[in-house]
């Protein structure tokens, strides 16, 4: 038996196959299933909800937009969809794709991505870590409700964690927090949440 590798896809296929289908994300040519759940979608819903309301109290010119890609200006093989992105409104006129597709190119637009972890977690924690610091975005959320990561991620024994990674020097300097810590955003300090807040019904 022979083993056939899977077609590797450029930016111009994904976007015409799936650009459209929030199922999916493309990382290195390779299609990756995001596969979101009801849980899932709830989380990403509570915390943009709890995003939106610390943008609009401290009157900060930024966005949420309900669907997102980015698009490493240097990658032809890499579009990643994080399930949470916030944007600054004044950097948008400096995207080359933006005012067709909802497609960002510059780490300067981004001020904070967040992923909620699904089975595919390594993304997550190892993938994505690199690729955001590279672009620069201040703040990166992995939200782990499941405690599916490894234990050099979320710690022993595994339980939910959400990581905040924030941007110092071009690494990302992290802390997590469990069911019952209050979290620390550097880039919203009025945050007032716990993990509690954001977990699935």
């Amino acid at each position: 038996m022979t083993y056939t590798p899977p077609k590797l896809l450029k930016f111009e296929e994904f976007i015409a196959l799936y650009g459209e289908n929030t199922r999916y994300e493309l990382i290195d040519g390779e299609l990756r299933d995001m596969e979101p759940t009801g849980p899932h979608e709830e989380v990403s819903g509570n915390i943009a909800g709890r995003i939106y309301v610390e943008i609009i109290r401290d009157r900060l010119n930024w966005l949420i937009p309900k669907n997102c890609l980015i698009k490493p200006l240097n990658a032809e093989a890499t579009v990643l969809r994080p399930d949470v992105i916030v944007l600054d409104k004044t950097q948008l006129n400096q995207e080359p794709l933006w005012q067709k597709e909802p497609i960002i190119c510059n780490g300067n637009t981004i001020q904070l991505v967040v992923e909620v972890v699904s089975t595919n977690w390594q993304d997550d924690y190892a993938r994505k870590v690199e690729e955001y610091a590279l672009l620069n975005i201040p703040e990166y959320w992995i939200v782990d409700f499941r405690g599916l990561g490894g234990i050099q991620f979320i710690g022993k024994p595994k339980q939910p964690t959400l990581t905040i990674c924030q941007l110092v020097e071009g690494t990302y300097h992290q802390q997590r927090y469990r069911l019952g810590d209050s979290i620390n955003s550097p880039l919203l300090p009025h945050l007032n949440l716990t993990l509690d807040d954001i977990m699935p019904t």
